[in-house]
């Protein structure tokens, strides 16, 4: 454990790239600065909930730039104690198991922060208490129906067992002050190394050298669940805006509030008929 700590920040995003703070009046009543994705970041990594909980050397993440940087604090916890708990954590927080109200990226970087640094840090509550603020606009009993059916159908699509954490190479390698021992490899990961062994055989290349070590290929990372939904539904409303506008009988407000309750009411439609 190092005397002097390891930084904790947390990095915020804004999920809607600026959409939420133009729109967000019209859609909901009521205006949204921003959709909020946060990682917390610390002995060199971003830690984040998506797909599972994912880790990336920070500044790397699929996020791009955060928004903003939030100072929580300094841990004394070391880098091996924190991934054992990501591992006994990474049960609950799964493709399965995430909930956009209420069990998503923000609620994991929250956990993880008191954690690290105490009950008296975490992810500000501007961030937390979006999702009670949405719910409570005049647009809020029309959302829910599209949220269900969203989440209904990442659950269906997605794989029956849990994502279990496991640090990559480069997480490893980017090491803070003190080393962590060599975690032990899952069956998922000895699974990978002996693949390309298996693809090689039947290609039959020429073999490699005995004295040349063959590196173990990095695990991708795990999609956002709800990268691809989120990017649809907002193509929808926007090729119905435009559809909308082109007729020329609305104002913009008027026609913005029109496509988003269209939207919202095709997908609300779909999740009636799945629970009927």
């Amino acid at each position: 454990m190092a005397e002097e700590g390891y930084k904790v920040t947390l990095n915020v995003y804004d999920l809607s790239n600026g959409l939420a703070r133009q729109l967000s009046t019209s859609f909901l009543g009521k205006p949204i600065e921003a959709i909020w994705h946060t990682g917390v970041v610390v002995y060199r990594n971003e830690y984040y909930f998506g797909g599972g909980i994912q880790s990336s050397p920070a500044g790397t993440t699929p996020y791009g730039r955060p928004l903003r940087t939030v100072e929580l604090g300094v841990t004394h916890i070391p880098r091996e104690v924190f991934e054992d708990y990501l591992r006994d954590i990474a049960p609950r927080y799964t493709a399965e198991t995430y909930r956009l109200l209420t069990h998503n990226c923000n609620n994991f970087s929250h956990e993880v922060a008191q954690f690290l640094v105490g009950t008296g840090a975490g992810v500000p509550d501007y961030i937390l208490n979006l999702p009670a603020e949405v719910m409570s606009s005049p647009m809020g009993p029309l959302i829910m129906p599209m949220i269900q059916n969203l989440e209904s159908t990442l659950r269906s699509n997605s794989a029956p067992q849990a994502t279990q954490f496991v640090p990559t190479p480069t997480s490893v390698s980017a090491s803070a002050p003190t080393e962590a021992p060599a975690s032990k490899p899952t069956v998922a990961a000895a699974a990978k190394r002996e693949a390309p062994a298996e693809k090689s055989s039947k290609e039959a290349p020429a073999p490699a050298p005995a004295s040349a070590p063959v590196p173990a290929p990095a695990p991708a990372p795990a999609a956002d669940p709800l990268g691809s939904a989120r990017g649809k539904v907002q193509e929808e409303v926007m090729r119905e805006f435009a559809a909308i506008m082109a007729s020329g009988t609305l104002r913009a407000s008027e026609a913005a509030a029109l496509a988003m309750r269209r939207v919202m009411q095709r997908h609300g439609d779909g999740a009636t008929m799945q629970q009927g």
